[in-house]
């Protein structure tokens, strides 16, 4: 990791560059793999399933007996720890639904918000190195709290055509409607699309390679939603002279192992932490399975030493990192500041980690900075607000006038006249 001391704040925007990811170098390679899928359906699909994924797919709809059987291979442990973090990410996504309230406006005119679920939602689940099960909970649970009829999950088979058992678990224990093996851009196609086996969704959620980025950007031009704009993994840690250097160290790393092109920051005001934390990297990588995937993450980040704590949290929302750890004893002065972040772990005893998994929060989160402009998923990512108005006799003519107004000095007339008739009557 590079150290970093006292920068200048024309140097920031160097040292906060994230790993560059060229999406228009794949752009030919995604499209027409996604021209295939549209033409060619299933079979398109199976085809590049054996292509890329090495699996001779005979079906790829997933059978309720396939779910029965790889349910004896998930250990009572995991399906205990999958069970009780359902019940927190159930717990506060319910936390979240819409009661829309009537508003009387004007005497006469009453305006409202209904909360509808999207109809059919499609999840992306990746299943090679890290098949991640935690991404079906923080995905499927707040789709079907939200009331979405239809839930679709896709995620890549192994080479002997069968998703990974756990992701299965709690796929079923989610709520999930229908399961295929389909992984990578033939999987975004598919649901984009639609073929003869997977249906054509609204709106798509669910993180990937470089490549099912750039599939889930194409498709998202003409075809369908998608839940954000996505890169590559990113934490932040905010750390005082009170935090452990060894806590911070596993932190940085947790996220690190997510892939090569990860990126791990730490901010701090003191240089002994910054030696300290260092050396407990460099230590607690060698004990990693993953260590040559979080070695090459480690060389994309940065050990910053900042001047006070007014300039760690200008650095902060400058930043909006995905992940934001606040590994201080006064916590709340800085979370009271920070105003671009996708999730927040405030403590010493918060790892990040924990929002990966089981607090109940959501890990779906923006990257790249965008967190500037973007939520992290929530139950309003699975819901459209439709909004109604009704207007009384007695409202028209409260509110007429104005209409009428402003409808004739934007020179709209029809505008104006569909108020007038009304007033006359």
């Amino acid at each position: 990791m590079q150290i970093i001391k006292y920068p200048k704040r024309s140097e920031w925007d160097e040292i906060l560059a994230r790993p560059s990811i060229n999406i228009s170098s794949l752009t030919d390679t995604v499209t027409a793999v996604l021209n295939d899928i549209k033409i060619g359906g299933d079979e398109a699909v199976k085809q590049y399933g054996l292509k890329f994924d090495k699996a001779d797919i005979k079906e790829l709809a997933v059978s309720e007996e396939d779910i029965k059987t790889s349910e004896a291979l998930v250990s009572d442990e995991l399906k205990n720890a999958i069970l009780e973090a359902k019940a927190n990410i159930e717990k506060f996504h319910t936390s979240q639904l819409f009661d829309g309230e009537k508003i009387e406006t004007t005497k006469g005119v009453t305006c409202w918000q209904k909360a509808v679920a999207i109809e059919k939602v499609g999840l992306y689940i990746p299943g090679g190195t890290a098949p991640l099960f935690s991404t079906v909970l923080m995905l499927a649970i707040p789709a079907k709290i939200a009331g979405c009829k239809e839930i679709v999950l896709c995620s890549p088979p192994d080479k002997d055509g069968n998703i990974n058992p756990a992701i299965l678990f709690a796929a079923k224990v989610s709520g999930v409607s229908k399961i295929f093996k389909a992984g990578g851009i033939q999987a975004i196609g598919a649901m984009a699309y639609g073929t003869e086996s997977v249906p054509k969704v609204y709106k798509i959620f669910g993180p990937g390679n470089q490549y099912v980025m750039a599939a889930k950007q194409i498709v998202s031009l003409r075809d369908v939603a998608i839940d954000m704009p996505a890169g590559p993994s990113e934490v932040q840690i905010i750390a005082d002279k009170t935090a452990n250097a060894a806590f911070i160290a596993s932190d940085l790393l947790s996220q690190a192992e997510h892939g090569g092109d990860s990126q791990v920051i730490l901010t701090t005001t003191s240089e002994q932490l910054i030696a300290e934390v260092e050396k407990e990297v460099e230590k607690q990588t060698k004990e990693l399975p993953r260590q040559t995937i979080a070695e090459k993450a480690l060389l994309n980040s940065r050990l910053v030493l900042l001047k006070d704590n007014e300039e760690i949290i200008e650095m902060t929302n400058e930043y909006a990192p995905e992940h934001l750890i606040i590994e201080a004893d006064d916590f709340m002065s800085f979370a009271d500041k920070v105003i671009n972040a996708g999730s927040v772990f405030l403590g010493h005893y918060t790892p990040e980690s924990a929002g990966d998994y089981a607090s109940g929060t959501n890990h779906t989160l923006p990257t790249s900075g965008y967190a500037k402009a973007y939520s992290g998923v929530n139950l309003d990512s699975f819901i459209k607000k439709i909004t109604f108005q009704h207007i009384t006799q007695e409202g028209i003519n409260n509110l007429g006038k104005t209409i009428e107004v402003m409808a004739e000095n934007e020179q709209l007339f029809a505008h104006k006249n569909a108020v007038t008739l009304r007033l006359k009557k």
